[in-house]
C-alpha cells in the first residue's frame, strides 16, 4: 500500500464550503450539486440522479421518512478500477438544523479555526464525505492500482436512510462499503437500531379547584414513563453480541418529548411524548415494536389505553463478521495511520444496515467528534480529516485488493 498525498488545505478548504450550505434533511440539491461540480473539478465523474419519490414510498421495504421532501437525489462519483472488484464508500450530506441555542461561529459559518472546520454538519458527516472525495482523487492523481470505487453521496440518512436505500435499488452491485461515520477511528461491526414512537395518555379534565373529580394525564404518565426505564434495564440486561456488550448503555429508551395541559388551572385530560428505543442486533424490528407496546400496556390497564404509534424512519440493526476480509483489510489501513485499530459497536442506527441487509460486507470508521453530531458548535479536527482520507485511500488499494472480499 502505497500513502497517499492529500492536500489538506484543499481538504479544510472544501469542506468549509460545503458546511456553508445548509442542507438540512429534505433540501440536500445545493449540496449534492455542489460535490458534483467539486468531482468533476478533481477529475471524477460524477453522476446526479433524481429518485422516483412515489415508487420508492410504494415500496414494501420502504425505510421510512420524517422530514418533509418533495425530491430526492443521490450522487455517486466513480474512480474507475484496474484491478478486480467494486468497491462503495457512502456517506450523507442531509443534517440536522441548528438548534436555538447561540453558537461560537455561525452553524453555517464553515469556519476554519484553531485546527477545526467549524459548523453543522462538518464531523456528521460531511467530513467523511469530503475526506471520501479527496481520497479518491488523490488515488486518481498518484495512479495507483485499486478496483473501481464509488462514493455514494446520499441524502435523507437521518431520517431513515431513504437516500441509501434508493442508490442500492438503483445499484447494488458492491463487494464491500465503508461508511465515513464519526467513529472515533474505531472500527464499527455492528450497530444497533432504533425506531421512534408517539404515545398519546388520556385524563378526564375538571377545575384543579375540584382536581379529584377529574384525572389528570399527567399522573397517569408518570407509570408508563417508569415501565418505559424498566424496559431499557431489560433489553440492556445480558446483551449477546460482544461489541454491544462492551458499551455503557447499547440499546437506550428515551423520552425526548412530552406536552401536556393547557391551562394551569385545569386538569391534563391529555399528554402527548414521543421518543426512541434500541433495536437489538439482530432483532426484527417489528418484535422491538412489539415489547415496547407491551411494556407500556403492562404499566397501564385503565380506560381508553394509552396509544402508542410508530413514526419516522425504521433503523434496523447491522452487522458484518469481524473476520471478514474486508473487516481486516480496513483494520490494515487504519493501523497503517493510527498505528492501531479496534473494533467496536455503536448504539445507533445508520445507513450500514442497509448494505449489509443486501449481503454486502459494511464497516463504519470516521473522526472523533460523535458527542458533537447534532450539538451546539459542532465541529471536526483537520487533521483528523485528512487522516480518515487516507485511510479511505488505503483500504481501497492494499494488495488484497486484487482477490475478492466478499
Amino acid at each position: 500500500m502505497d500513502r497517499v498525498s492529500v492536500d489538506t488545505a484543499a481538504l479544510a478548504a472544501d469542506l468549509g464550503e460545503l458546511v456553508r450550505i445548509p442542507s438540512i434533511t429534505g433540501q440536500e440539491r445545493a449540496a449534492l450539486e455542489w460535490l458534483a461540480r467539486r468531482a468533476r473539478e478533481l477529475g471524477l465523474e460524477g453522476q446526479l440522479v433524481e429518485h422516483d419519490l412515489q415508487a420508492l414510498r410504494a415500496h414494501p421495504d420502504h425505510p421510512g421518512e420524517e422530514a418533509p421532501r418533495s425530491a430526492l437525489l443521490t450522487l455517486s462519483v466513480t474512480l474507475p478500477g484496474t484491478l478486480p472488484g467494486r468497491l462503495c464508500v457512502c456517506g450523507h450530506v442531509d443534517v440536522v438544523g441548528a438548534g436555538s441555542e447561540a453558537w461560537r461561529h455561525g452553524p453555517w459559518s464553515g469556519a476554519i479555526d484553531d485546527g477545526f472546520v467549524h459548523g453543522r454538519g462538518s464531523v456528521d458527516m460531511k467530513g467523511g464525505v469530503v475526506a471520501a472525495l479527496h481520497a479518491l482523487a488523490a488515488l486518481r492523481a498518484g495512479g495507483a492500482s485499486t478496483p473501481e470505487v464509488v462514493l455514494l453521496c446520499v441524502a435523507s440518512e437521518e431520517d431513515g436512510g431513504l437516500g441509501a436505500f434508493a442508490a442500492l435499488e438503483r445499484d447494488d452491485r458492491f463487494d464491500a462499503c465503508l461508511i465515513p461515520e464519526p467513529t472515533g477511528f474505531a472500527l464499527i461491526c455492528a450497530h444497533a437500531g432504533a425506531l421512534t414512537f408517539r404515545g398519546t395518555v388520556h385524563g378526564r379534565a375538571a377545575h384543579a379547584a375540584v382536581r379529584l373529580e377529574g384525572r389528570s394525564a399527567i399522573d397517569r404518565y408518570v407509570a408508563v414513563h417508569a415501565a418505559l426505564a424498566a424496559h431499557e434495564r431489560r433489553i440492556n440486561a445480558d446483551v449477546a453480541h460482544p461489541a454491544m456488550r462492551a458499551l455503557e448503555l447499547p440499546y437506550p429508551v428515551s423520552v425526548g418529548r412530552i406536552a401536556a395541559g393547557e391551562w394551569s388551572s385545569s386538569v391534563p385530560d391529555r399528554l402527548v411524548f414521543e421518543g426512541r428505543v434500541g433495536v437489538r442486533v439482530g432483532e426484527d424490528p417489528a418484535a422491538a415494536r412489539a415489547a415496547l407496546e407491551a411494556a407500556v400496556r403492562g404499566a397501564d390497564a385503565e380506560e381508553p389505553p394509552v396509544e402508542v404509534v410508530w413514526t419516522g424512519g425504521t433503523f434496523a440493526s447491522g452487522e458484518t463478521d469481524p473476520a471478514h476480509p474486508w473487516v481486516r483489510r480496513v483494520r490494515d489501513a487504519v493501523a497503517a495511520e493510527r498505528g492501531n485499530a479496534t473494533l467496536a459497536g455503536a448504539p445507533w442506527g445508520a445507513d450500514m444496515r442497509l448494505f449489509c441487509a443486501r449481503g454486502i460486507p459494511t464497516v463504519m470508521v470516521g473522526t472523533s467528534g460523535i458527542e458533537l453530531a447534532h450539538a451546539v458548535d459542532e465541529r471536526v479536527r483537520i487533521d483528523e480529516v485528512a487522516a480518515l482520507a487516507r485511510i479511505v485511500a488505503g483500504a481501497a488499494q492494499l494488495p488484497s485488493a486484487t482477490a475478492p472480499v466478499r
